[in-house]
């Protein structure tokens, strides 16, 4: 056991981390080289507990207190970090988090973090998108992660499958056919990412892979899909509920009135407008192939 590398993983309870967890966990080869620690708000909550039994060291981490951060990364060989914009919605908090765990793995040693990254849309668009902070805050983690000369590399989530729970939906006019309307054209490339399932099998490749990946990003996705193709598939699986399946392209004011709708703020609609609307001109992931990922 004390020969093992301690991997820290962040979030371990929630789906990325979870993710990673079991992944390592699955594997044999991982198991003989890693031991994990999950970082948890609450050890004693049952799948902190459920994690434990299997073996997981389960620990608090507070990514707003760097003493609550030194106590958990001490001794940690590779983390896994991840932080969460949408909790409060703060572009400034989530970078300061972020800076926190980067001060702390530089403080404590830590041979290889793997931050988990999104493109920064401003510097892509060349300003024309500003207001994507979820991307940018942790692309200006990224960044920060570098000027510290931390042993790192960054894990590039794709566009999330699980978000089209919300967004493919039954039309409220007859005949009700399933809807996925978002503002872009239907052909725009979405690079397709399963949090829950796909997350450890890069994570997993990335800390065993250490040298090969040292200071590159990793894309995550498992291929590029036509956004019209997402109701095309659906009617193939769904062959009663998929009939007449469509995509529809909405304009930005139609777009954003459903989200306000919904209850979120303007600022946080016009962020995943502008989300969306990036993805054509620009790509996800600035139209960079995924070929070197996937291998």
């Amino acid at each position: 056991m004390s020969d093992k590398k301690v991997l820290v993983v962040f979030g371990a309870t929630g789906n990325q981390g979870g993710s990673v967890i079991k992944s390592i966990l699955s594997d044999p080869a991982a198991t003989q080289e890693f031991r994990i620690r999950g970082i948890t708000r609450d050890p004693s909550k049952p799948n902190a507990q459920a994690l434990a039994a299997k073996g997981v060291e389960c620990v608090t981490g507070d990514i707003n207190n760097k003493e609550s951060l030194t106590k958990a990364l001490t001794g940690a060989h590779s983390v896994y970090a991840v932080t969460n914009y949408w909790e409060k919605m703060d572009h400034q908090l989530e970078v300061q988090q972020g800076k926190n765990i980067a001060d702390v793995c530089k403080e404590v040693g830590v041979q290889h973090l793997v931050w988990s990254a999104l493109i920064h849309v401003n510097k892509l668009t060349n300003g024309k998108f500003p207001n994507v902070y979820h991307f940018d805050s942790k692309a200006n983690i990224e960044s920060y992660i570098r000027s510290l000369g931390i042993p790192s590399s960054s894990f590039m989530p794709g566009f999330y499958m699980s978000n089209l729970e919300t967004m493919f939906n039954p039309s409220p006019e007859p005949p009700n056919a399933y809807t996925l309307a978002l503002p872009m054209p239907p052909n725009t490339p979405l690079p397709f990412f399963d949090a829950a399932d796909d997350t450890g099998k890069y994570v997993k490749a990335m800390v065993m892979k250490r040298d090969q990946v040292l200071g590159k990003r990793v894309l995550a996705a498992t291929d590029y899909y036509p956004a019209e193709d997402v109701p095309k598939i659906f009617a193939q699986v769904k062959k009663e509920a998929g009939k007449g399946a469509q995509f529809v392209r909405l304009d930005k004011d139609t777009y954003k009135g459903f989200l306000t709708q919904a209850g979120l703020p303007e600022f946080a609609a016009e962020e995943l407008y502008e989300n969306m609307a990036f993805m054509d001109e620009f790509g996800y992931y600035g139209k960079e192939s995924l070929a070197w990922s996937l291998s």
